[in-house]
């Protein structure tokens, strides 16, 4: 069923979008079928492979929560032009109303759009606009949403044990160091990179595009696909950073209370 799931999430601009062309249908079916072998054989084997924290929910059910919202969102924003049913038309006035909320000077949502050609149509620039804000709003609440997991449920140990060869299958122990102020260090630079990406993408599309070749969004497919890519991949960092500090504060308590620094003379 995992595998099903996701693989119908990576099918849903194809699906939903008019006028898909043979090649973007084929590059979309291929992706859908690597994702879904790689999740189900992840899930399917015994040993760690390349997912972290796989026995660890709801980590990467809120991933998929959040990726699978943000294309289907932006998909019926972006077909609501072609298709203007009620269902479109809702959740377009609705992404429109948040991404004006978000778009505020030097937020992530305004650099997105400082990244479009000069020339681009007001329409166009409102497009990007209600994609933008919906996606960013979207991993905002992903994070919230974790969180509030992690301190209410006591996430990762809320039910069972946690292994952490199996949930971090490429930290190794082993390399060298300490390995809690190893985590920390990990934890710390991915919320840091988490924290910075969104605000060096658009950095990096408006210098590609004035030195090499001009990225305007225009197709659909790109712009949903480029403005997933530009609020999942940093959302998905900050929780990994989130859940390693975790995982080394649970390390460290554990390491206490088995050299007995927690007791304190009667």
């Amino acid at each position: 069923m995992r595998a099903i799931l996701i693989g119908f999430t990576v099918c849903i601009p194809a699906l939903v979008l008019p006028n898909t062309n043979v090649d973007t249908a084929q590059i979309v079916a291929l992706l859908a079928l690597f994702a879904t072998a790689l999740t189900f054989f992840e899930y399917a084997s015994v040993y760690p492979g390349l997912v972290e924290f796989r026995d660890a929910p709801p980590f990467n059910r809120i991933r998929f929560l959040a990726l699978f919202f943000m294309l289907l969102m932006m998909s019926a924003a972006t077909d609501a032009r072609h298709e203007p049913n009620t269902f479109n038309l809702f959740i377009e006035a609705l992404g429109e109303m948040i991404s004006r909320a978000l778009d505020v000077p030097y937020s992530p949502v305004r650099l997105f759009l400082l990244a479009l050609p000069e020339h681009s149509s007001p329409a166009h620039i409102e497009a990007v606009r209600t994609a933008a804000g919906m996606s960013y709003f979207i991993s905002i609440m992903a994070l919230f949403i974790f969180v509030l997991s992690m301190r209410l449920r006591g996430w990762p140990v809320a039910k069972s044990t946690f292994n952490v060869w199996v949930n971090l299958p490429t930290f190794d122990p082993t390399a060298g160091g300490d390995v809690i102020e190893r985590l920390r260090r990990d934890a710390w630079f991915n919320v840091a990179l988490g924290f910075l990406l969104p605000f060096l993408v658009p950095a990096a599309i408006k210098l590609v595009s004035m030195n090499f070749v001009s990225i305007t969004l225009v197709n659909p497919h790109t712009l949903i696909w480029t403005v997933t890519a530009w609020a999942f991949l940093p959302a998905s960092l900050f929780m990994r950073g989130i859940a390693m500090g975790r995982v080394a504060t649970m390390i460290e308590v554990k390491r206490r209370a088995r050299d007995g620094s927690d007791f304190v003379p009667a």
